[in-house]
Protein backbone atom coordinates (compact mmCIF):
# COMPACT_ATOMS: atom_id res chain seq x y z
CA UNK A 1 0.00 0.00 0.00
CA UNK A 2 1.50 3.28 -1.12
CA UNK A 3 1.13 6.15 1.30
CA UNK A 4 0.90 9.62 -0.16
CA UNK A 5 3.06 11.98 1.85
CA UNK A 6 1.78 15.52 1.97
CA UNK A 7 3.98 18.45 2.82
CA UNK A 8 2.68 20.36 5.82
CA UNK A 9 1.42 23.79 4.99
CA UNK A 10 0.92 26.72 7.35
CA UNK A 11 -2.41 28.47 7.47
CA UNK A 12 -1.16 31.45 5.48
CA UNK A 13 1.69 29.95 3.49
CA UNK A 14 0.17 30.39 0.08
CA UNK A 15 -2.25 32.72 -1.60
CA UNK A 16 -4.98 30.84 -3.43
CA UNK A 17 -8.25 31.92 -4.96
CA UNK A 18 -10.15 31.60 -1.71
CA UNK A 19 -7.63 33.86 0.01
CA UNK A 20 -7.97 36.49 -2.71
CA UNK A 21 -11.72 36.36 -2.21
CA UNK A 22 -11.19 37.07 1.49
CA UNK A 23 -8.99 40.04 0.61
CA UNK A 24 -11.66 41.29 -1.79
CA UNK A 25 -14.20 41.08 1.04
CA UNK A 26 -11.75 42.82 3.38
CA UNK A 27 -11.63 45.84 1.05
CA UNK A 28 -15.41 45.59 0.37
CA UNK A 29 -15.20 45.05 -3.37
CA UNK A 30 -18.40 43.06 -2.88
CA UNK A 31 -20.01 46.21 -1.44
CA UNK A 32 -18.90 49.08 -3.71
CA UNK A 33 -21.16 51.75 -2.20
CA UNK A 34 -18.14 53.42 -0.57
CA UNK A 35 -16.41 53.64 -3.94
CA UNK A 36 -19.42 55.39 -5.46
CA UNK A 37 -19.82 57.81 -2.55
CA UNK A 38 -16.17 58.82 -2.90
CA UNK A 39 -16.30 58.84 -6.70
CA UNK A 40 -19.23 61.24 -7.21
CA UNK A 41 -17.69 64.33 -5.52
CA UNK A 42 -14.45 63.55 -7.33
CA UNK A 43 -16.26 63.62 -10.66
CA UNK A 44 -18.13 66.80 -9.67
CA UNK A 45 -14.79 68.50 -9.11
CA UNK A 46 -13.01 67.11 -12.18
CA UNK A 47 -15.72 68.23 -14.60
CA UNK A 48 -16.13 71.70 -13.06
CA UNK A 49 -12.35 72.19 -12.84
CA UNK A 50 -11.97 71.25 -16.50
CA UNK A 51 -14.95 73.41 -17.50
CA UNK A 52 -16.26 70.34 -19.27
CA UNK A 53 -14.90 66.84 -19.85
CA UNK A 54 -11.47 66.42 -18.16
CA UNK A 55 -8.35 64.92 -19.69
CA UNK A 56 -8.82 61.16 -20.13
CA UNK A 57 -5.56 60.26 -18.39
CA UNK A 58 -6.39 62.38 -15.33
CA UNK A 59 -9.92 60.96 -15.25
CA UNK A 60 -8.66 57.36 -15.30
CA UNK A 61 -6.00 58.04 -12.65
CA UNK A 62 -8.59 59.56 -10.32
CA UNK A 63 -11.06 56.70 -10.81
CA UNK A 64 -8.33 54.17 -10.05
CA UNK A 65 -7.21 56.29 -7.11
CA UNK A 66 -10.73 56.30 -5.69
CA UNK A 67 -10.93 52.50 -5.88
CA UNK A 68 -7.46 51.99 -4.38
CA UNK A 69 -7.75 54.51 -1.54
CA UNK A 70 -11.23 53.45 -0.51
CA UNK A 71 -10.09 49.81 -0.51
CA UNK A 72 -7.00 50.65 1.54
CA UNK A 73 -9.22 52.59 3.94
CA UNK A 74 -11.45 49.56 4.46
CA UNK A 75 -8.42 47.40 5.27
CA UNK A 76 -7.03 49.81 7.88
CA UNK A 77 -10.55 50.35 9.26
CA UNK A 78 -11.01 46.63 9.87
CA UNK A 79 -7.55 46.44 11.45
CA UNK A 80 -8.41 49.28 13.83
CA UNK A 81 -11.80 47.72 14.66
CA UNK A 82 -10.65 44.09 14.79
CA UNK A 83 -11.57 43.80 18.48
CA UNK A 84 -14.84 45.72 18.05
CA UNK A 85 -16.43 44.37 14.87
CA UNK A 86 -16.97 40.91 16.37
CA UNK A 87 -19.45 42.43 18.85
CA UNK A 88 -21.49 44.29 16.19
CA UNK A 89 -24.12 42.31 14.35
CA UNK A 90 -23.53 44.00 10.99
CA UNK A 91 -19.74 43.52 11.04
CA UNK A 92 -19.02 40.29 12.93
CA UNK A 93 -18.75 38.30 9.68
CA UNK A 94 -16.03 40.48 8.14
CA UNK A 95 -12.90 38.38 7.38
CA UNK A 96 -10.72 39.94 10.08
CA UNK A 97 -13.40 40.00 12.78
CA UNK A 98 -14.30 36.38 11.98
CA UNK A 99 -10.66 35.29 12.29
CA UNK A 100 -10.40 34.21 8.64
CA UNK A 101 -7.32 36.39 8.06
CA UNK A 102 -4.64 37.74 10.38
CA UNK A 103 -4.30 41.41 11.39
CA UNK A 104 -0.92 41.67 9.68
CA UNK A 105 -2.52 40.65 6.39
CA UNK A 106 -4.89 43.60 6.59
CA UNK A 107 -1.90 45.88 7.12
CA UNK A 108 -0.11 44.34 4.12
CA UNK A 109 -3.17 44.83 1.91
CA UNK A 110 -3.51 48.45 3.04
CA UNK A 111 0.19 49.11 2.42
CA UNK A 112 0.22 47.57 -1.06
CA UNK A 113 -2.89 49.44 -2.21
CA UNK A 114 -1.59 52.72 -0.75
CA UNK A 115 1.77 52.34 -2.49
CA UNK A 116 0.08 51.68 -5.84
CA UNK A 117 -2.12 54.77 -5.38
CA UNK A 118 0.90 56.88 -4.46
CA UNK A 119 2.84 55.64 -7.49
CA UNK A 120 -0.07 56.57 -9.76
CA UNK A 121 -0.06 60.08 -8.32
CA UNK A 122 3.71 60.46 -8.55
CA UNK A 123 3.86 59.24 -12.16
CA UNK A 124 0.81 60.93 -13.67
CA UNK A 125 -0.05 63.95 -11.49
CA UNK A 126 1.75 67.18 -10.60
CA UNK A 127 3.58 67.86 -7.33
CA UNK A 128 0.86 70.04 -5.83
CA UNK A 129 -1.69 67.28 -6.31
CA UNK A 130 0.67 64.78 -4.69
CA UNK A 131 0.94 67.03 -1.63
CA UNK A 132 -2.85 67.13 -1.30
CA UNK A 133 -2.92 63.34 -1.77
CA UNK A 134 -0.55 62.93 1.18
CA UNK A 135 -2.85 65.07 3.32
CA UNK A 136 -5.81 62.94 2.26
CA UNK A 137 -3.88 59.79 3.20
CA UNK A 138 -3.22 61.10 6.71
CA UNK A 139 -6.93 61.72 7.29
CA UNK A 140 -7.92 58.38 5.75
CA UNK A 141 -5.47 56.35 7.86
CA UNK A 142 -6.34 58.14 11.11
CA UNK A 143 -10.12 58.10 10.62
CA UNK A 144 -10.79 54.56 11.97
CA UNK A 145 -9.22 55.44 15.32
CA UNK A 146 -11.17 58.66 15.86
CA UNK A 147 -14.33 56.98 17.18
CA UNK A 148 -12.38 56.22 20.35
CA UNK A 149 -11.53 59.88 21.02
CA UNK A 150 -14.43 62.10 19.97
CA UNK A 151 -18.03 62.07 18.74
CA UNK A 152 -17.26 63.46 15.26
CA UNK A 153 -15.51 60.66 13.35
CA UNK A 154 -18.02 61.25 10.55
CA UNK A 155 -16.62 64.76 10.05
CA UNK A 156 -13.11 63.30 9.99
CA UNK A 157 -14.21 60.86 7.28
CA UNK A 158 -15.83 63.74 5.39
CA UNK A 159 -12.55 65.63 5.27
CA UNK A 160 -10.71 62.52 4.09
CA UNK A 161 -13.24 61.94 1.30
CA UNK A 162 -13.42 65.62 0.30
CA UNK A 163 -9.67 65.90 -0.25
CA UNK A 164 -10.24 64.49 -3.74
CA UNK A 165 -11.88 67.80 -4.67
CA UNK A 166 -8.91 70.18 -4.27
CA UNK A 167 -6.79 67.38 -5.76
CA UNK A 168 -9.00 67.40 -8.86
CA UNK A 169 -8.58 71.15 -9.30
CA UNK A 170 -4.80 71.07 -8.83
CA UNK A 171 -4.50 68.11 -11.22
CA UNK A 172 -6.43 69.95 -13.93
CA UNK A 173 -5.06 73.47 -13.45
CA UNK A 174 -1.70 72.89 -11.69
CA UNK A 175 -2.55 75.79 -9.38
CA UNK A 176 -3.93 76.30 -5.87
CA UNK A 177 -7.66 75.44 -5.76
CA UNK A 178 -10.03 78.40 -6.39
CA UNK A 179 -12.98 79.35 -4.11
CA UNK A 180 -15.40 77.11 -5.99
CA UNK A 181 -13.23 74.11 -5.07
CA UNK A 182 -13.54 74.92 -1.38
CA UNK A 183 -17.29 75.36 -1.70
CA UNK A 184 -17.45 71.88 -3.22
CA UNK A 185 -15.09 70.65 -0.48
CA UNK A 186 -17.44 72.02 2.18
CA UNK A 187 -20.47 70.44 0.50
CA UNK A 188 -18.71 67.07 0.38
CA UNK A 189 -17.66 67.21 4.05
CA UNK A 190 -21.19 68.04 5.18
CA UNK A 191 -22.75 65.45 2.86
CA UNK A 192 -20.42 62.71 4.13
CA UNK A 193 -21.20 63.68 7.72
CA UNK A 194 -24.93 63.40 6.97
CA UNK A 195 -24.88 60.03 5.23
CA UNK A 196 -22.33 58.49 7.60
CA UNK A 197 -24.56 59.55 10.49
CA UNK A 198 -27.30 57.51 8.82
CA UNK A 199 -24.84 54.62 8.67
CA UNK A 200 -23.93 55.10 12.36
CA UNK A 201 -27.61 55.00 13.31
CA UNK A 202 -27.64 51.36 12.16
CA UNK A 203 -25.04 50.40 14.80
CA UNK A 204 -25.91 52.97 17.48
CA UNK A 205 -27.08 50.51 20.15
CA UNK A 206 -24.06 48.25 19.67
CA UNK A 207 -21.70 51.25 19.66
CA UNK A 208 -23.13 52.52 22.95
CA UNK A 209 -22.57 49.13 24.56
CA UNK A 210 -19.02 48.88 23.23
CA UNK A 211 -18.15 52.47 24.14
CA UNK A 212 -17.23 53.91 20.74
CA UNK A 213 -18.46 57.34 19.63
CA UNK A 214 -20.34 58.72 16.62
CA UNK A 215 -22.49 61.65 15.53
CA UNK A 216 -25.52 59.35 15.77
CA UNK A 217 -24.84 59.01 19.50
CA UNK A 218 -23.96 62.70 19.86
CA UNK A 219 -27.16 63.89 18.17
CA UNK A 220 -29.34 61.44 20.12
CA UNK A 221 -33.07 62.23 19.74
CA UNK A 222 -32.15 65.19 17.51
CA UNK A 223 -30.56 62.90 14.91
CA UNK A 224 -33.24 63.26 12.22
CA UNK A 225 -33.37 67.03 12.60
CA UNK A 226 -29.58 67.33 12.51
CA UNK A 227 -29.36 65.21 9.38
CA UNK A 228 -32.03 67.41 7.81
CA UNK A 229 -30.03 70.54 8.69
CA UNK A 230 -26.86 69.01 7.23
CA UNK A 231 -28.69 68.05 4.04
CA UNK A 232 -30.04 71.59 3.71
CA UNK A 233 -26.51 72.96 4.07
CA UNK A 234 -25.30 70.59 1.34
CA UNK A 235 -27.91 71.97 -1.06
CA UNK A 236 -27.02 75.55 -0.10
CA UNK A 237 -23.32 74.90 -0.76
CA UNK A 238 -24.09 73.31 -4.13
CA UNK A 239 -26.23 76.32 -5.10
CA UNK A 240 -23.31 78.60 -4.19
CA UNK A 241 -21.06 76.40 -6.36
CA UNK A 242 -23.40 76.97 -9.29
CA UNK A 243 -23.40 80.73 -8.73
CA UNK A 244 -19.62 80.88 -8.33
CA UNK A 245 -18.98 78.73 -11.42
CA UNK A 246 -21.72 80.52 -13.42
CA UNK A 247 -23.50 77.27 -14.25
CA UNK A 248 -26.79 77.16 -16.16
CA UNK A 249 -30.32 76.09 -15.25
CA UNK A 250 -29.43 72.50 -16.17
CA UNK A 251 -27.16 72.26 -13.13
CA UNK A 252 -29.86 73.68 -10.84
CA UNK A 253 -32.41 71.26 -12.26
CA UNK A 254 -30.09 68.43 -11.22
CA UNK A 255 -29.80 69.91 -7.72
CA UNK A 256 -33.59 70.23 -7.46
CA UNK A 257 -34.04 66.60 -8.49
CA UNK A 258 -31.33 65.49 -6.05
CA UNK A 259 -33.24 67.20 -3.22
CA UNK A 260 -35.98 64.61 -3.62
CA UNK A 261 -33.58 61.89 -2.49
CA UNK A 262 -32.92 63.77 0.75
CA UNK A 263 -36.68 64.03 1.32
CA UNK A 264 -37.02 60.29 0.69
CA UNK A 265 -34.21 59.55 3.15
CA UNK A 266 -35.99 61.54 5.85
CA UNK A 267 -39.09 59.43 5.22
CA UNK A 268 -37.04 56.24 5.50
CA UNK A 269 -35.56 57.12 8.90
CA UNK A 270 -38.86 58.31 10.40
CA UNK A 271 -38.94 55.44 12.93
CA UNK A 272 -35.14 54.97 13.13
CA UNK A 273 -35.37 51.29 12.13
CA UNK A 274 -31.81 50.04 11.47
CA UNK A 275 -32.60 48.42 8.13
CA UNK A 276 -34.34 51.60 6.91
CA UNK A 277 -31.45 53.76 8.11
CA UNK A 278 -29.09 51.53 6.13
CA UNK A 279 -31.28 51.86 3.05
CA UNK A 280 -31.30 55.66 3.49
CA UNK A 281 -27.50 55.58 3.65
CA UNK A 282 -27.31 53.55 0.43
CA UNK A 283 -29.74 55.93 -1.26
CA UNK A 284 -27.09 58.66 -1.16
CA UNK A 285 -25.47 57.00 -4.16
CA UNK A 286 -28.37 58.30 -6.27
CA UNK A 287 -28.04 61.79 -4.81
CA UNK A 288 -24.38 61.96 -5.85
CA UNK A 289 -25.13 60.50 -9.27
CA UNK A 290 -27.93 62.99 -10.04
CA UNK A 291 -25.77 65.96 -9.01
CA UNK A 292 -23.06 64.65 -11.34
CA UNK A 293 -25.52 64.19 -14.20
CA UNK A 294 -26.58 67.82 -13.78
CA UNK A 295 -22.94 68.91 -14.01
CA UNK A 296 -22.24 66.61 -16.96
CA UNK A 297 -25.29 67.71 -18.94
CA UNK A 298 -24.52 71.34 -18.12
CA UNK A 299 -21.34 71.10 -20.18
CA UNK A 300 -22.69 68.76 -22.87
CA UNK A 301 -25.84 70.76 -23.67
CA UNK A 302 -24.71 74.33 -22.95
Amino acid sequence: MIRRIQKPQGKFNRIDVSRLILYAKLVRLNKPIGIFLLLWPTLWALFIAADGIPNTQVLIVFILGVILTRSAGCAINDYADRNIDRFVGRTRDRPLAAGLIEPREALYVCAVLSIIALLLALIFLNNLTVLFAMGAALFAVSYPFMKRFHFLPQVHLGIAFAFSIPMAFTAINNDYPPPVAWLLFTAAVIWTTAYDTLYAMVDREDDIKIGVKSTAILFGPMDKAMIGILQTLVILCLVLVGINAELSWIYYAGIALACLFFVYQQMLIKHRLPDRCLYAFLNNNYFGMVVFLGIFLQYIIS
